[in-house]
């Protein structure tokens, strides 16, 4: 049985659940990141997270069609209590996002020159920004869509952003006051300040490779995107791997300093933002999502679903911690002696980076119908890339989970791997989908389309926006200007960039001013809905754990 445990508003699953899934919290113990190539410490992007909740794929034509005599559950369409589809409406029960408020008018474009580039001194911040929200629109982005004007009308954001109240619920009836913020100093990367629409920085300790730079870049493209909608603020960043803020440390969660990073999970407090890969990654060749996801789309329908090999795909470094060690047992011709289905190869990024990354272009790891997630040291920026493919991600369970993988249904958008049964569970996982193709070929296409759909860099910059802006509101002092701090602006950032580090900056910067509203947020969880979707998830792992021991005694 599952223990519910009530923590700052949410109910939280505990030890129990560890124990469901057969998952010690320590098998790999961590600290910041995957060093895989040795010498020069270039990092794996193979990392992981966790899930949150599950259904079958539809009423009418359920995934798991065997689980009928098991006694299957009756499940909504719909996995998250309140996002029934809508008629008339869109995939997901949503229009297009974007509704075009200047009807035949041109796009205004957002200014960005680096003037006399032969010069070595850093560029002035232009003067002319766009002033700080106050109280509109601000106030009018927090109304509920049916607070909202007729004519002001958008899209309903995707589920997950409603884990936004969660991770800011610690603090929603106290408040936020300056020293609370800065007790997260001796953790935080840098400091970020938005006075007036614009933004400075306080960098306090050195980020693994450039995730400061990218990740403060993703944040002025904020600012060029929504011109006076980011209110003034004061937050602090770490840029690791392993949530930090641990929630046992403060029983009083009030008392919790806001601490922004990439991921959280349960026995931590940590309020998640966007990592710094939508924006690219230049010290392994990643390129800024946005562009990724057209790439992979041209290279997943080179080979379709059918025409791949039958197997399961990782790669990545294996020595970095001790799940990754057990993973590489599964692979044909390992000791064991045995076809595990899976087909595992070590990555050496230091080799990838001397031979021009040919090798490892992720878009073009589509040739495979299942591919493998499994975490490094900690959090891991993978599972979206590997999501990415169209073919079934098998994911091998882990605590740790980002903004949007909040929104990941087990059964429907991965299969989940029992960490404690690596080999069997994948070898059951990819004999039952080769069995069963229309069924696999489906959950790849949920998993792909998840991404399509759920998470364009449309809805990345909407969760910063309604994340940093209910923050915001719960600030109990005016934001000022730290004496050591540094103002950043596109060109301050872009024009003293080189290399592929500017490339993907200048690829993955905004353009125009956007003419649109963002999406609507929804409101937050209630306790029954998390209870619900806890259980829910718990009996669906449970039903196919029970197909794969079924199997195995068969």
């Amino acid at each position: 049985m599952v223990t519910l445990e009530p923590r700052g508003g949410l109910l939280q699953v505990r030890e129990a659940w560890y124990e469901h899934l057969s998952l010690k919290p320590s098998s790999c113990t961590p600290f910041l990141e995957d060093n895989p190539a040795g010498d020069n410490g270039e990092q794996s992007i193979y990392r992981r997270r966790w899930p949150n909740s599950f259904t079958v794929l539809d009423d009418s034509e359920e995934l798991f069609p065997n689980l009928s005599r098991q006694g299957r559950m009756s499940l909504p369409t719909s996995f998250l209590l309140g996002s029934g589809a809508a008629g008339g409406r869109g995939r997901n029960g949503r229009p297009p996002h974007y509704t075009p408020t200047t009807s035949g008018e041109l796009r205004a474009p957002i200014p960005f020159t680096c003037g006399n580039e032969t010069s070595s001194e850093i560029p002035a911040c232009p003067r002319a920004a766009a002033a700080s929200p106050s109280p509109s629109p601000t106030a009018a982005l927090l109304l509920s869509s049916e607070q909202r004007p007729a004519a002001a009308q958008s899209a309903t954001c995707p589920e997950y952003f409603r884990y936004i109240h969660s991770d800011l619920s610690p603090w929603r009836e106290a408040g936020i006051a300056r020293e609370a913020v800065e007790r997260a100093r001796g953790m935080a990367t840098f400091r970020l300040v938005v006075v007036a629409g614009r933004a400075y920085v306080e960098k306090y300790h050195p980020a693994y490779q450039t995730r400061d730079v990218f990740t403060l870049w993703g944040i002025l493209q904020l600012l060029a995107r929504y011109p006076g909608r980011v209110p003034d603020l004061d937050l602090m960043f770490f840029c690791g791997d392993i949530p930090v803020v641990r929630a046992a440390a403060y029983p009083d969660r009030s008392e919790a300093p806001p601490l922004f990073m990439y991921c959280t999970e349960d026995a931590a407090l940590d309020i998640v933002f966007p990592d710094w890969t939508f924006w690219g990654w230049p010290e392994v060749n990643i390129r800024p999502w946005a562009p990724f996801l057209e790439e992979v789309a041209r290279e997943s329908r080179r080979t379709p679903w059918l025409d791949r090999k039958p197997y399961a795909f990782w790669k990545g470094n294996a020595n970095v911690c001790g799940l990754r060690r057990d993973l590489m047992r599964c692979n044909k011709g390992s000791d064991s002696g045995k076809d595990w289905n899976a087909r595992l190869f070590r990555q050496d990024w230091g080799y990838a980076n001397r031979n021009g990354f040919k090798d490892s272009n992720l878009a073009k790891q589509c040739t495979y119908r299942y591919k493998i997630c499994v975490q490094g040291r900690g959090w891991s920026v993978s599972e979206k890339y590997i999501l990415a493919c169209g073919s079934p991600m098998l994911r091998v369970d882990t605590p740790f989970r980002d903004f949007f993988s909040r929104g990941f249904v087990a059964g429907r958008h991965y299969w989940p791997i029992d960490a404690a049964r690596m080999c069997p569970s994948i070898k059951f996982a990819v004999d039952w989908g080769n069995a069963h193709p229309a069924q696999a070929q489906r959950m790849g296409e949920e998993g792909s389309s998840f991404l399509r759909n759920e998470l364009s860099m449309d809805y990345v910059y909407d969760y910063m926006l309604h994340l940093l802006t209910h923050y915001a509101r719960l600030l109990r002092y005016r934001p000022t200007v730290p004496e050591n701090a540094t103002e950043l602006c596109l060109e301050s950032m872009a024009c003293t960039a080189s290399g592929r580090a500017r490339e993907f900056m200048m690829e993955s910067m905004e353009k125009y001013v956007a003419d649109y509203e963002p999406c609507a947020l929804p409101g937050p969880f209630t306790a029954d809905e998390l209870a619900e979707l806890a259980q829910r998830d718990v009996e669906m792992r449970s039903k196919m754990k029970k197909m794969e021991e079924q199997e195995e005694e068969t």
